[in-house]
């Protein structure tokens, strides 16, 4: 069987579940490439880009620029007629922008959405207007959409998104983290100079510190909850005025080992006004953690809302309530995590979504579209 060449392209790697899901793509099916730019500003790029095999784009960036946009687009033109690809597999809003605006080749088209920008308070209304625009117009481009997550592609289909295409959704993989005492975890994230009791509940966030993932609204719940502890761990454009206006019982510690922090803390909890499917909750519930989060993307996909932890709104009084329940309840935080541990292992396994990937790329270029 020859290896089918698959040419993988976004944005950036920068650190979160979007970059180890690619990353973990490339390096499990031969003959995968990734092509990608640089993070920029406060961001860091995730460990896994080190594992794959990268072409760098230069002038690929987040951000819409449209003088480097254009040569980005030059050298993703340059990358397609050097690798010759079967597909070309672009992720995320910007990559697929510029890499299905490229004319025609002999290659097939596969675009993933691993969330959507359309509640994504960073962006006016007016670039939600051609982030939407555009999307209706690339998804016709392409041989397969998939989702990370169903409700996310029902989502994109509400907003008349790729109406007549292929779509499937592919679930990350995920593996478990190696685990650490308590004390052990919360000493190596520096939270023994909080003024926290040794076995005091605490309660974990962890996201990049921006706009969509809404980290203001865990300090306004933080803020309702004054004898419950808080740790907030992330990097991003919203870190500094985080700091400044987080309340006395939250700690922000910045860009944190994903292994200490899961160990560390009892509670995992999401605020984001958008998802798509968050591995950092998944990784927290394979460490044997009860979730607290919003309803929104596909969080309630990787929540089971009563047996695994809370789906919430994003209503303040919500969330409050819901830390509570869990913070007075130690039985039902035990239960709730080996519960969500047990369903991590069977849904999310990296096997699954290896096989899902190559399977989809078999199905493209079998078609005739």
């Amino acid at each position: 069987m020859c290896t089918i060449k698959v040419l993988h392209i976004i944005a950036r790697m920068n650190v979160g579940g979007t970059a180890r899901y690619v990353s973990e793509v490339v390096d499990a099916i031969p003959g995968s490439l990734l092509a990608t730019g640089y993070v920029q500003g406060a961001e860091i790029e995730d460990s896994s880009v080190s594992a794959v095999k990268v072409i760098r784009l230069k002038h690929m960036g987040r951000k819409i620029s449209p003088f480097n946009d254009l040569r980005a687009l030059v050298e993703i033109y340059r990358v397609i007629r050097e690798f010759q690809p079967d597909i070309v597999h672009t992720h995320t809003f910007k990559a697929g922008l510029l890499g299905r605006s490229l004319p025609g080749g002999q290659y097939k088209r596969i675009h993933t959405f691993h969330g959507h920008l359309f509640a994504d308070q960073s962006f006016s209304t007016l670039a939600k207007e051609f982030i939407m625009i555009s999307e209706k117009l690339l998804a016709n481009r392409c041989a397969l959409l998939i989702t990370v997550g169903a409700k996310v592609g029902e989502e994109l289909r509400a907003q008349e998104i790729g109406l007549d295409q292929d779509w499937i959704s592919i679930p990350p993989g995920v593996n478990a983290l190696p685990h650490h005492e308590k004390s052990a975890a919360r000493t190596e994230l520096l939270l023994q100079h909080v003024a926290l009791p040794h076995d005091a509940v605490l309660v974990g966030w962890m996201a990049r510190m921006t706009s969509v993932k809404n980290p203001a609204l865990l300090l306004e719940v933080a803020a309702r909850l004054p004898d419950v502890n808080f740790v907030m761990a992330g990097g991003g454009d919203l870190l500094e005025s985080i700091k400044a206006g987080a309340p006395a019982n939250v700690k922000v510690i910045g860009w944190s080992d994903a292994q200490y922090f899961w160990s560390a803390v009892d509670i995992a909890i999401s605020t984001s006004d958008n998802e798509g499917m968050p591995i950092a909750l998944i990784e927290a519930q394979l460490a044997g953690l009860p979730v607290i989060a919003t309803d929104v993307g596909s969080n309630a996909e990787v929540v089971e809302d009563g047996q695994t932890g809370i789906v919430t709104s994003r209503k303040v009084d919500e969330l409050v309530a819901a830390v509570s329940q869990l913070v007075a309840d130690r039985t039902l935080r035990t239960a709730m995590g080996a519960a969500g541990a047990q369903r991590a292992e069977r849904e999310f396994s990296m096997h699954q979504m290896i096989e899902a990937h190559k399977q989809a790329y078999a199905r493209v270029l079998a078609s005739r579209r």
